[in-house]
Order: structure tokens, then sequence, then C-alpha cells
């Protein structure tokens, strides 16, 4: 057993993007579980755009030069409570860290099951998947036949709601992304009817093209531009599901979106936000809803893996430049899977590769910002 352990701590606040400067690893002895507790070497770590607003002098924020806050799913090692037992798969939120010393009631025991990977407890069965099935499920309340728009449609809630959507019966499906390799990936793999480049053009001539007729639901990660031209083509009765607001995390002087505010009420339009933490009480659900469909194959994961702990802080800047398709998971090497494991690798059309192995880094030289590139998709077909 390593007698040390690693932390990340953020050591001063961003203005725009964060850079690696920001962040500082810090190396501790490894603690001693109190009695009752126990001590987790942690072995996946999600990486979220949320961090992004924690990192700013926000009620709940991070605080400077403590460990950052995180979902993690880790193996408990050492244990002082019959309650957790040495060699069992946790999930919890000290994240950001090699280890973590966390009591019974602070972490969730998984439920196993044929086929489904541990990384899908932080993907499409963790707080992204929540996220997506909330939004659709009790906030758009969607209807079979409903016609969304998606914003950030290739990040994790994006592509989750995507899957999700086509599952429950959605009609006309539309993506918002950053990259033609991204669209090609949502049109061929997750079921998006039509995807833009939200640079090409402005947001509402790129929405009335692949949305002639109009939506009925949009589903917002993004804000911004974006949501107005939402705005502008949602139905009668339409909804705004407000999930993020990436236009802003890392632009503070951004203008707020303008769109016709009579539009809300001549149409009708209910724009309704959440927090995924309100909705715990529907993991059950998600379960119930998602594994029978990920066991037949009728969903996928849509992940980036990124191994190698020392890589958490540029696996979060990559994902804020948009390296990532799906969600983002940062893997301990010891989890990497073996040659013989690597069976039917399938990248997205336009990947440039080469991929050691499944989830493997991929580097191609710099890029731009203070990071490497690691990024390359993790199908999950074995």
């Amino acid at each position: 057993m390593n007698e040390t352990t690693l932390t990340v701590h953020q050591t001063a606040r961003p203005h725009g993007f964060p850079t690696a400067e920001h962040f500082a690893f810090v190396e501790s002895t490894l603690p001693e579980p109190a009695a009752g507790s126990a001590l987790v070497e942690n072995l996946y770590w999600s990486v979220d755009p949320y961090h992004r607003e924690m990192m700013d002098e926000v009620p709940g924020g991070f605080a400077l030069g403590a460990p950052l806050e995180g979902r993690t799913i880790g193996r408990v090692i050492a244990s002082r409570t019959p309650r957790l037992v040495e060699g069992e798969i946790v999930f919890h939120r000290q994240g950001w860290r090699t280890h973590a010393v966390v009591t019974p009631e602070e972490i969730r025991q998984l439920p196993r099951f044929d086929g489904v990977p541990l990384t899908a407890y932080l993907s499409i069965l963790g707080g992204t998947g929540l996220t997506a099935y909330v939004g659709l499920t009790r906030i758009a309340r969607l209807q079979e036949g409903e016609d969304l728009f998606v914003s950030a449609a290739a990040g994790g809630v994006g592509t989750a709601t995507g899957r999700f959507a086509r599952l429950l019966g959605a009609g006309r499906l539309v993506g918002s992304t950053g990259s033609a390799a991204k669209a090609d990936h949502l049109t061929r793999e997750v079921g998006y009817d039509a995807v833009f480049d939200y640079r090409e053009a402005p947001a509402a001539d790129l929405l009335g093209k692949a949305a002639p007729d109009g939506i009925d639901v949009f589903v917002d990660n993004v804000g911004g531009e974006q949501l107005a031209a939402a705005v502008g083509a949602l139905r009668e009765f339409g909804r705004v599901v407000r999930i993020g607001t990436i236009s802003q995390y890392n632009n503070p002087d951004a203008s707020p979106p303008r769109f016709n505010h009579a539009d809300i009420v001549e149409k009708s339009i209910r724009m309704e936000g959440f927090l995924v933490s309100n909705y715990r009480d529907m993991q059950d659900e998600l379960y119930e809803f998602a594994i029978p469909h990920l066991q037949s194959g009728r969903l996928a994961l849509d992940e980036t893996v990124v191994d190698g702990f020392e890589h958490i802080v540029d696996a979060f800047l990559g994902m804020l430049h948009g390296q990532n398709t799906g969600k983002i998971i940062v893997r301990d090497r010891t989890q990497i899977p073996s040659v013989n494991e690597v069976t039917d690798v399938r990248l997205p059309a336009g990947h440039p590769g080469p991929v050691r192995s499944v989830g493997n880094r991929r580097r191609s030289g710099p890029m731009s910002g203070r990071f490497s590139p690691l990024f390359a998709p993790e199908p999950h077909l074995r």
C-alpha cells in the first residue's frame, strides 16, 4: 500500500478560463481511518462543468488551499466499521484525491449489474444521467413525438439526453456542438437527426435551418445566444429545461441573452431550472429505466476516459475547452483494461487516433492552452 496520498487544491480564483497554475497537487501522509470510518482508494474520478462555477467566489464554492470535491468511485482498503467491508466498491464525493476517509453515511453502495462497467455510475447512471433523466421526465415532461433541441449536445448531459429522448419516443432531435466530428458522432451514433456547429453562424439562423417547424422542448446546457434562439423557435406550450450556463462560466463579462419576453406569455412557454441534488430519490428509477437498455445494447455509453490521476487537472481543463465527447472520466492506471479485454474498438468519424487501447490517452502534440491532449472516446463495446 502507498504510504502517501495526493490531493488537488485550488490556489487562486480564475478570471475567464482557468489554467494549470490555478491548481496544486499536495502530497501528504496516508490518513488512518478513525473508529466508525474507512479508508477508500479512489479508482475513477468525475470532472464536471459545475466545478468551474465552484472555482469562483460563490456560496458553497471551492475554498482556496483546501481539497476539491467531486464524484468518485473507490475501493475500501481499510475499515473500522462493520458497515464498510474491505474490498467493497463505493461511490462518494471526496474526489480530486487518491484516497479519502469516509463514513457509511457519506457513501453509496453500488449495485452491480451484468455487462455494466463501473464508469457508468459516473456517467449514464450517475449525476450526468440523472440530470438528463430528470430534465426530460420531470421538468420537460416529455411526450412521445415531441421535438427537442439540446445545446452542448456532445457533452455528458447532452449525449445522455439524446439517448434517453430516443428511448422515450421523442420526435425530431436537434443538437448544437463545436465541431464537425462531434456532429457526425451525434447523428451517426447517438440518434440526433440534425446537429449544427454553433460557431458557424448566428444560433437563430442555424436552429431555424435544423428545425424549420419549431421545437417543443429546449434542454439548455449553455445559455446565452442559444437560449435566445430557442425561445424564438419554441411552439405554443414549449418548455425550457435550464441545466447549465457553460457560455458564461469562463466569460464573466458576457451579456445576458436577449429574446422577446413577450414570447414567454404569448406562447405559454414554461422555463424551469433545477439542481440534480434535489432529485436523488430518483436514482433507483433511473436504474430501472436504464439498466435493461444498457444490457440489451439499446443504450450505449458516451465516455472519454483519461488515464492517471496525475492528469485530472488536464482532463478538467480539456473538458472546458471541448476536448471530450460524452462524459469525461479520469481512471486510475490499475483499472486500465488489458489488451485481451479490448474488442471491437470503434471511434467517432474524424477521430485522429491513434489509441493504444480502449480509453487510453491520445498524444498528438500541443494544443492551445497549457495542457496536453489526453482524450480518446471510450466506446464500451466489450
